[in-house]
């Protein structure tokens, strides 16, 4: 496998050419598939946003590879670990990660290691390692937008008023079904609720 970039070659571990350099169809270009936010799980992955683009597919190779610089790591884990860096907001399918995890294999970028039980953990290269040097600054801007949808996903997530909700219709239940509010009651409690359904849409 050949990869020009720059004049300087890079080759597959099994010798197979492969159309595109790094800035096509091999890394960061436009080629290959793209990831999306919201996707069902045959694209992909889960997210806010249906449609919205999250990473294309040479930006999520930079990604995998990275995490897997970080410690040695296989499919799941690195589908995980995206998912804890953006708060839950994103986490790309299997159907995406695992081909790309293939084609680092192939370019050499990445190496299986030998682990327990059946799934496969890899290793990144000193090839891998260079291209990430290389790519310094970029991988640093996909990892802050990891970042920043976490960051975004905690301030929007409204935990704090969910439990709230959920603790208002725990307590409603419960007195509806013991009976325990006759008619006028059932109109206080409707009042209070308009109440603060009132106060809530004043608030700046």
């Amino acid at each position: 496998m050949i990869f020009q970039r720059g004049g300087h070659g890079c080759h597959g571990k099994h010798g197979m050419r492969h159309g595109g350099g790094f800035g096509g169809r091999g890394f960061g270009g436009s080629g290959g598939f793209s990831v999306r936010w919201g996707d069902d799980g045959r694209g992909g992955g889960r997210g806010p946003g249906r449609g919205r683009r999250m990473f294309d597919s040479g930006e999520l190779r930079l990604v995998l590879l990275k995490l897997i610089q970080e410690q040695p790591r296989h499919g799941y884990d690195l589908i995980r670990e995206i998912e804890q860096r953006s708060g839950g907001a994103y986490a790309p399918s299997p159907g995406v990660i695992y081909p790309t995890i293939t084609m680092l294999d192939d370019m050499g970028l990445i190496d299986e290691q030998k682990a327990d039980g059946a799934k496969k953990q890899f290793a990144i290269t000193t090839e891998g390692q260079a291209l990430l040097t290389e790519r310094e600054a970029e991988v640093e801007a996909l990892f802050a937008r990891l970042a920043e949808l976490g960051a975004e996903r905690q301030r929007t997530d409204g935990g704090p008023i969910r439990r709230a909700m959920g603790n208002l219709r725990h307590v409603l239940q419960q007195r509806l079904m013991a009976g325990e509010l006759d008619a006028d009651r059932l109109h206080d409690v409707a009042a209070l609720l308009d109440e603060v359904a009132q106060k809530i849409e004043r608030l700046k």
